[in-house]
Formats: C-alpha cells, sequence, structure tokens
C-alpha cells in the first residue's frame, strides 16, 4: 500500500510522502486560519508549507514537475502563500492601514521582479554554453572564465522565491504587535536581497566573465582539429544508460598507433564516460557537426546502430565501421542497418556467418574478424581454492524493447535459478549481477529483479548465521575488516584524482579544466586494481553477494567465478573466453535442439527450461573437469566465436584500422585526381 501511495504522487520515499502532503495540505488550511482569523495558526501553516516545498525542491522530487504542468507551479504557490497572508491582514482590519498597502505593494514588486532574475540567469546560462564540449582538450586560448558561483545558479527560482520569507515574517510579527517597522523591515530586507541577486548575476554577464561566442568557439575548435589531425574517430549516440558501449571501447582506442577522437551527441553522455587520455568533442547540434573540419578522419567506428550516425556517415572521405558493443546472437548482431557501413567488425567466424545466414544484405567481403579486444583482462579457468567453495555467477540480460520471452531468463527462470543455486548441495556462492537496463522496459522484470535481490540479500544473513560458516568468518574477520579499510582509503584516493573540476562548474568550466594528466590517469588505473582485489577480500568467499554499479566490472566477476549462468548476450560470448561452464536459459521454449541450432553461443552450453531443473549438471562441472563433458566443445567455439589467441586481438584490431586508413587514403587520391 505504501509503495502504491509513493509511485502514486512520484516520490521516493515516505519523508518525502509526507513532506509533499504537508505542502498540499498547507494551501486549504491558511485559507481557513486567513478567514478565521488565525494569526497564531496561520504563521504555523505558513512555516510548515515554507519548509516541506523547501525540502521537497532539495530532494529533486518530480511531484513538482507535476505540479508545474498543472499551472501549480512554484511562483504560483508562493503568490498564492502572500495572497492568503493579505487575506489574512484584511479580515484582521490591517489592509487600511499603511502596512496593509505596502504589504501589497511589496508582493507585487516581488512579483514583479522575478522577470528580471530569471531573464537574466537564463542568459547567463546559455551564454556560458559551448557549441562543442569537450575533455582532453586544452581550451586555454579561448579564455574561459570560472563560472559563476553554484549558491547564484543552483535552485535559483527557489531560492529567489524563498527570498519573501523575510517580508512574510516581518508583516506576521507587525500584524500581532501593531509596530509596523518590523513589517518595513522584512520588507527591505526581502527586497534589497532580491536586488542584490539581480545585480550580482548582472556582474557575471560582463564580458570578461563569458566564453566567446558560438561562432568564435566553433573557428578555433576547427584551428584544433587541423592541427591534431585526428585520423580515428569512435562516434557515438545513445541514453545515459548506454554509455557502457562506448565505455568499452576507450582502452582500446589508446592502444592503437592512431590520432583518436571520440566524438558524442549527447551531454548525458560525459558524466557517465570512463576515464580516457582519448579527445573528446560532445556535439549535439547537427548543423555544427556535419561543418566540423574531419578532413584528417580516415576511418569512423560506431559502436551503436542510432538514426543520428547519418550526420557522420554522409561524410565520404573516411571510411565507415561498425563495431558494435558485444557479439551475440540477439537480433541486434545481424541488424540491416549494418548495410550503410564500408565493413562491418566481428569478434569471430560466428559474426560473419551469422550474417550470411540472416540474409539482411551485409556483404561478406565487408566482413572483417577482428577478435575482442576488451576481454583481454579475463583470465582462464581455474578450480577453486583449497577449502573453499565454488563461486556461480548469475548475470541475466535485460528485457529489451520488445515482450519475447527469450530475451531475458529474469521473469520465467530468474528466481528458480537463484533458488536452486542457493539450496545447491555441495554449496556455492552466488553473485548476482544484473543487466544495468534492468526494469526499464517490463514491470514484471523489474519486480523479479527485486525479488531476486531480497532471496541474495536473505541467504547471505541466514549464511552468516550458520555453523558451517560462522568459523570461517571469525578466522578470517581481521583480514575482511582490513581489506574494507583499504577499501576506503582507495575510494577517497579515486574521488580525490577523479575530480577534474569543482562540483559548481558549469560546462564551459568543466571544458576548460578537463583535461587528464596522463601520470593521474596511470595513478587511477592503479588504484581500480587494488580497489577491485580489496573488494574481494572485504566479504567472505563464501557470502553470496549482489553486485551493481560501474564496479566491480563484469570481466571482474567473471575472474572471481568458477561458472556462470546467463541469456543470449554478448556475456556469454565474452565468457567463453575465460573457458569456464556455463549454463542458458531457454526461455522462450524453442527446445534444446532448436535452441543450439538458432544461437551458436549455447552449443556448449548446459541449457536450462525455465524452472532450472538441469542446473546441476553444470554444478557438476565446476569443481572436476573430468565430471565436465562440454569442456572440449568450449575450447572449439571459444574460436568460432571470438577468433584466434595469436595474435592478440588488440594487434588484429590495429591492423584492420590500417588496412582501411590506407584504403579510405587511396579512395580520396583517386578522387582528388
Amino acid at each position: 500500500m505504501t509503495g502504491a501511495l509513493l509511485r502514486l504522487v512520484r516520490v521516493g520515499s515516505p519523508a518525502e510522502f509526507a513532506a509533499a502532503a504537508l505542502m498540499l495540505v498547507s494551501y486549504p488550511l491558511m485559507l481557513v486560519a486567513a478567514l478565521v482569523p488565525s494569526l497564531g495558526m496561520f504563521a504555523a501553516v505558513a512555516a510548515v508549507s515554507y519548509l516541506s516545498d523547501h525540502f521537497l525542491h532539495r530532494r529533486n522530487v518530480y511531484l513538482l514537475t507535476r505540479l508545474s504542468r498543472a499551472r501549480a507551479g512554484l511562483t504560483l504557490r508562493f503568490m498564492l502563500r502572500q495572497l492568503l497572508l493579505v487575506l489574512l491582514l484584511a479580515r484582521m482590519g490591517v489592509t487600511g492601514d499603511t502596512l496593509g498597502y505596502e504589504a501589497i505593494a511589496c508582493f507585487a514588486l516581488i512579483a514583479t521582479l522575478q522577470a528580471p532574475h530569471s531573464g537574466l540567469l537564463t542568459l547567463l546560462r546559455n551564454r556560458r554554453k559551448l557549441p562543442v564540449v569537450t575533455r582532453n582538450i586544452d581550451l586555454a586560448p579561448l579564455g574561459i572564465s570560472d563560472a559563476a558561483p553554484r549558491v547564484l545558479t543552483h535552485r535559483a527560482a527557489e531560492k529567489v522565491q524563498h527570498l519573501d520569507l523575510f517580508a512574510v515574517t516581518g508583516v506576521l510579527v507587525a500584524a500581532e504587535t501593531g509596530r509596523g517597522v518590523y513589517g518595513y523591515a522584512g520588507m527591505g530586507v526581502t527586497l534589497g536581497l532580491t536586488l542584490l541577486y539581480i545585480l550580482v548575476v548582472a556582474y557575471h554577464l560582463r564580458p570578461g566573465a563569458l566564453p566567446p561566442k558560438r561562432d568564435a568557439v566553433l573557428e578555433w575548435f576547427d584551428e584544433w582539429l587541423r592541427a591534431y589531425r585526428p585520423t580515428l574517430v569512435l562516434y557515438f549516440s545513445g541514453t545515459k544508460e548506454s554509455t557502457y558501449q562506448i565505455n568499452m571501447w576507450l582502452e582500446t582506442l589508446e592502444e592503437l598507433d592512431e590520432r583518436p577522437l571520440l566524438i558524442v551527441r549527447e551531454q548525458h553522455t560525459l558524466p557517465g564516460l570512463a576515464s580516457t587520455t582519448v579527445p573528446v568533442a560532445c556535439v549535439p547540434s547537427a548543423v555544427h557537426l556535419m561543418n566540423m573540419d574531419l578532413a584528417s578522419v580516415r576511418v569512423a567506428l560506431y559502436p551503436a546502430n542510432v538514426g543520428k550516425n547519418i550526420h557522420l556517415l554522409r561524410v565520404p572521405t573516411m571510411k565507415h565501421v561498425f563495431i558494435g558493443h558485444g557479439d551475440s546472437d540477439k537480433v541486434a548482431s545481424i541488424n540491416p542497418y549494418a548495410k550503410v557501413y564500408d565493413e562491418v567488425w566481428t569478434a569471430g567466424r560466428a559474426g560473419r556467418d551469422r550474417y550470411a545466414l540472416a540474409d539482411v544484405g551485409v556483404r561478406d567481403d565487408a566482413i572483417v574478424e577482428v577478435g575482442r579486444p576488451q576481454l583481454a583482462p579475463i583470465r582462464p579457468a581455474e578450480a577453486p581454492a583449497a577449502g573453499r567453495i565454488p563461486t556461480i555467477l548469475y548475470a541475466p540480460t535485460w528485457e529489451g524493447w520488445t515482450d519475447d520471452p527469450g530475451n531475458t531468463s529474469l521473469i520465467l527462470a530468474g528466481e528458480n535459478i537463484v533458488r536452486r543455486l542457493l539450496a545447491a548441495d555441495p554449496p556455492v556462492r552466488v553473485l548476482y549481477k544484473p543487466h544495468p537496463f534492468t526494469g526499464m522496459v517490463s514491470p514484471l522484470a523489474k519486480a523479479a529483479h527485486e525479488r531476486i535481490v531480497a532471496m541474495v540479500e536473505q541467504a547471505r544473513t541466514e549464511r552468516a548465521a550458520d555453523p558451517r560458516w560462522v568459523r570461517a568468518a571469525a578466522a578470517e574477520q581481521g583480514e575482511r575488516e582490513a581489506a574494507r579499510a583499504e577499501l576506503a582509503r582507495i575510494e577517497a584516493q579515486l574521488e580525490r584524482i577523479g575530480r577534474l573540476t569543482d562540483d559548481g562548474a558549469d560546462e564551459a568550466q568543466t571544458s576548460r579544466d578537463a583535461v587528464v594528466d596522463p601520470a593521474r590517469e596511470a595513478e587511477a588505473a592503479r588504484l581500480k586494481e587494488e580497489w577491485n582485489d580489496a573488494y574481494w577480500r572485504s566479504f567472505g568467499w563464501w557470502e553470496h553477494r549482489v553486485v551493481t554499479g560501474d564496479r566491480p566490472r563484469l570481466y571482474d566477476c567473471f575472474n572471481a567465478s568458477h561458472g556462470m549462468v546467463s541469456d543470449i548476450s554478448s556475456v556469454v560470448s565474452d565468457f567463453i573466453a575465460s573457458g569456464k561452464p556455463y549454463a542458458v536459459t531457454d526461455s522462450a521454449g524453442l527446445g534444446e535442439q532448436e535452441f543450439k541450432r538458432q544461437n551458436t553461443a549455447v552449443r556448449a552450453a548446459v541449457i536450462l527450461d525455465p524452472d532450472a531443473a538441469r542446473i546441476d549438471e553444470l554444478l557438476a562441472a565446476v569443481p572436476d573437469p573430468a565430471a565436465d563433458p562440454l569442456r572440449g566443445a568450449r575450447e572449439e567455439l571459444k574460436e568460432y566465436l571470438l577468433g584466434p589467441d595469436e595474435p592478440a586481438s588488440v594487434v588484429r584490431f590495429g591492423e584492420a584500422v590500417r588496412a582501411l586508413a590506407e584504403k579510405s587514403e587511396r579512395r580520396n587520391l583517386e578522387r582528388a585526381v
């Protein structure tokens, strides 16, 4: 019931619900207090109204957006409170006095001053915006100054409205005491602070405090491009949740003998962008992108098939390549959109055959097998250490944009899988790492995910009290406490070196300051490795765990596991690089033979029905390689899916870039003759 109420009013906690209820009910109560009239009741309810409104703004509750759309926004709520105060004065017989008239004039003037305040802030924000938002590009020649203090720009409308608190308080005290000086003083403070606020904002609009205008920035950026002469572009457009699709390619870009440039189209991508030394340009405008001087670029790489790709695909002087963000048997891996690229790069032979079978128009001679450079951190299979139990990873994919039951095992099989793993005998440790998009589309998937999290956490609590594990916990308590202390230290260091700009910086200042120091980048990489090591030591090898967020990475979970259960996705193809046993759920009910025929990556897997009854076959193969009948099949499948181990994938990838760049250069020279 509580959850339904929270969803109904779009708040995130009981405290927010209480604040929302108090704010909404305060207005009819203030009306009653004004009509009675009761000055004490009005003052008390007005205080509740102010505090609850302020609390909801600090929490950024979506209810406030809903109220604005319903014509009950911030300005109206404050004006209504002021109007009710005037009504109270009238009922108390104060409006005939000078104080009453001046209170009305003060509130009218406050409302009038909202326009210049809002207008100047909007102008300030717009003039501080850059047509190209950058990372790792030295913007010193542009002379960008610091942003206006955050106290001026953050929740500015709420702040200026709350300045009426002095006037309201002064008028109420004057009405109670009969001494008008309190009212005049309060109104004077409100008007003085409002005018001062406007003047300070105007001061930050002086010419020396603003970046160059749009055309000047674009001209300078073209000069930078001509000086840097990028040869390789990684291009991306997508939601903020899909930023992982480019993050997986950044380390590969850094290892290539090219001059790379990352072009992204949406600013919401930048906060989630992994730390990198690659220059980054966020270009939201299609017109600006199409006018950029990219004459030196020979190869453009695309990790996602999206509509905005057309804005770069139109450039004929570079070769365009679809590299994707994972190699799997999902429909996304045979998208007919891929026909628009000059080449399509797949991990191994399986990708080539997949396009041939799909017959979607991608030519065989346009496909290049380059391996998966990202898989280098994945370690080969190892038996559990002596005296320790195996770890099984459950990493389901998300529900996708359709209602296809074969997309994810979560809805039909997830709870059965986890329940059987938790009840396994001999016991195992369970790691549950869901896809970051889980629950985005399907409420059923979200509900199943939440139930699985609850199951894992409950089992973890029960295991902590089980005598079988209490002794192990006591023996390793000191080591785990030391690891947790080490985690806190490392996280503090990562936070320190990862903060490139002040929290109050706007996009112009952030672009100016967000230039990665290679030494700091190397230190961050070292700290992340130390963090990963400390993380796995910070809890017991017997403890079940729900793993979400950016760290630990999926591949770190691979390395900590001895087997995996997953769905049709690139997770399975990547896990095969480890050589470890795995199981995949036939959620669509195709039957084992047809399921394997349609999905290459499951041909060396234990196939599970939604009841997950065969999961014991996976568990039997984990501790005893001799009991693993699919071991040889996995080795063959690994090469088919991911290509040979030698030469290394990053080498093959780099050779493919160079070969295509040479082809692009020859084409441009022929066209120039």
